[in-house]
């Protein structure tokens, strides 16, 4: 009989992910390996592959599907001797409704099934004006319904469950970084033409080797044993289109300010681009949320579990200061720590603070 194709778990953790599109339809025939759909995480847009030759007898699960729990059974492949009357004359098949790639994922981000919609390009496909005229059309007075894509309801829920199960409690703490912006400028000179230093990527640096001096920070709960990482793998904070996600700098500690300059770039062009491996974006040991480049001088981050902190940045602006009893003007830059009280204490916080504070002040200890 014919091998059920199942919803596969693509990360740890996965409970359920949308089914965006189908590559293949009913009756085509199907080579190990070959990709079969497009599935999204809450982190990643994925590819699933066969792991069997054949011929895919039958569609269950129609691309646009959301909340597709693991283990439920999308297709059904005939193998072998099977095959031949898999695609037999006259055994049905799914219409598919023509339509441009970004009108299949506008509607299904929406919500709106391609079957309601009619279509304006060449034989009658839809295209996105085709969308855009049913959301149009779907606006109220008071507001416009926009369905939750997958991504959006599992943040939801993460963060739902973060905020209502770990106490947390907030350390703020200003740092000095006139030094840090020049040291910036100078090696960015000296680099020319070539990839550009960003304040994160020294903010990264200066939390991988504070976590380093005092490693307790460098933890995670867990109801048996709070787990003390080895490793420094630092998660930073990017905004896609589909929301937050946090791929992962692994062992930030041991890399110079150019490779996890250009470690943090390519991990947020594969981010926005949804083509993050789950090997990029799961587990991690701390987490680093910076929203300093739009202007916001001070925020609190939620703790993303299981780490036992997040520190949030704010912007680097100059700021009257009172330095050797002495009025004066300094570029400051104020971060919060979100921590774990489980993890830790605020002595422990406080002093991985007070380090992170003083190595940003003198950044040529990054180096």
């Amino acid at each position: 009989m014919p091998t059920l194709i199942h919803m596969p778990a693509l990360s740890p953790g996965m409970t359920e992910g949308k089914l965006v599109r189908w590559l293949k339809k009913a009756g085509d025939r199907v080579e190990r390996g070959e990709v079969l759909a497009e599935i999204e995480t809450d982190k990643s847009l994925l590819e699933l592959e066969a792991i069997e030759a054949g011929r895919l007898a039958e569609i269950l699960v129609p691309e646009g599907t959301d909340a597709v729990a693991v283990d439920t059974p999308l297709a059904r492949l005939a193998t072998a001797g099977e095959a031949e009357t898999a695609s037999a004359p006259g055994a049905p098949r799914p219409a598919r409704i023509a339509s441009s790639p970004l009108a299949r994922r506008m509607a299904a981000d929406s919500g709106i099934g391609l079957q309601d919609l009619s279509g304006s390009g060449p034989r009658g496909r839809i295209v996105k004006a085709d969308v855009d005229r049913a959301l149009r059309a779907r606006h109220t007075d008071s507001f416009t319904s926009v369905a939750n894509s997958s991504t959006r309801r599992i943040i939801a829920r993460r963060l739902t469950e973060a905020a209502a199960t770990i106490p947390q409690f907030q350390l703020v703490i200003d740092c000095q970084v006139d030094r840090l912006l020049a040291l910036r400028a100078q090696l960015n000179a000296a680099a020319g033409l070539g990839d550009k230093l960003s304040i994160n990527d020294f903010i990264v640096r200066a939390c991988a080797l504070a976590l380093r001096k005092v490693p307790r920070v460098n933890a995670s709960w867990d109801e048996e044993a709070t787990r003390l990482h080895h490793d420094v793998d630092i998660a930073v904070a990017v905004a896609t289109p589909e929301g937050l996600t946090t791929p992962i700098v692994r062992k930030a500690d041991a890399r110079s300010l150019a490779e996890i300059a250009a470690e943090t770039r390519r991990l947020a062009q594969r981010a926005r681009a949804r083509k993050l491996r789950p090997e990029e974006s799961q587990g991690g040991s701390f987490s680093i949320s910076n929203l300093g480049m739009h202007g916001i001088r001070q925020f609190t981050a939620i703790i993303n579990p299981p780490h036992a902190a997040i520190l949030a940045v704010g912007a680097a602006e100059a700021r009257a200061v009172v330095q050797a009893g002495e009025l004066g003007v300094a570029t400051m830059m104020t971060c919060t720590l979100s921590c774990d009280h489980r993890v830790l204490d605020g002595a422990t916080a406080a002093e991985f603070l007070s380090c992170f504070r003083a190595l940003l002040a003198e950044p040529r200890q990054l180096g």
